[in-house]
């Protein structure tokens, strides 16, 4: 009944369909707790990543899923062992969210670090080609189980309307490729979904990358989806 999520690697669209259909289920629960994300946006004064990590965690309990009885470790808010079911195959699933909060300036890029994603990352930094793995298993194995791991990444975009207050513009989720899909979207470094990360070699920082939103959804259109605030309508970007 379970596939094992090893063979994807030779069946990459049923892959993509999984992604796909784990980013719905992520958009449709933000989208579903939008309203409240406004409000907690605007009363709360707690430091934003912090607002957007309890946005995210509550947003995802309340749309309830598929659990298994496992425990997930990892640098990421929010981690669940779940269920996939499709007509056609069922999958264990890693599923891991993470929540970015930063002002509409810096909407188009999310801020990785290593431990949050488990594709190469090939780019080119200051004339110079590099190649960084990720330290994210493209497939979990846990207590001879396999999970196949999924990363989505939900960029709240506000405005700093006073030191205390702040309003929620839009909603970005998005959609990492697995590690096995490397060669779809990032195959060498001058084709690329990343851009430099907010880090300086020169002071010992420990890496980081950016996620270009508009290089991914150029990729892929439905791995980007913006949810604007109530009263605008959402529409799925495919």
């Amino acid at each position: 009944m379970l596939i094992d999520p090893h063979t994807l690697q030779n069946d990459l669209g049923r892959l993509e369909e999984i992604e796909k259909a784990s980013l719905r289920l992520v958009v449709q629960a933000i989208y579903d707790y939008r309203e409240i994300a406004v409000e907690i946006f605007r009363e709360e004064s707690d430091i934003v990543a912090d607002i957007g990590e309890d946005i995210t965690r509550e947003a995802l309990d309340r749309m309830g899923m598929a659990k298994i009885d496992q425990r997930l470790f990892g640098k990421i808010d929010y981690k669940r062992a779940r269920y996939l079911f499709h007509p056609e195959y069922a999958i264990k699933q890693a599923l891991f969210v993470d929540s970015k909060a930063e002002k509409v300036s810096g909407q188009n890029t999310a801020t990785l670090q290593t431990s949050q994603f488990s594709m190469i990352v090939r780019q080119v930094r200051s004339g110079t080609t590099i190649e960084i793995s990720g330290t994210l298993p493209q497939v979990l194995e846990i207590r001879g189980q396999n999970y196949i791991t999924t990363i989505i990444f939900v960029k709240y975009n506000y405005t700093e309307i006073s030191t205390s207050q702040n309003r929620l513009e839009t909603i970005t989720v998005a959609a990492l490729p697995n590690g096995m899909l490397q060669d779809m979207y990032n195959p060498r470094a001058d084709n690329t979904i990343w851009l430099a990360g907010r880090n300086a070699p020169s002071r010992g920082e420990a890496f980081r990358v950016r996620l270009s939103f508009p290089k991914l959804k150029a990729k892929s259109a439905w791995r980007v989806q913006s949810i604007p605030v109530a009263p605008q309508a959402f529409q799925w970007n495919e």
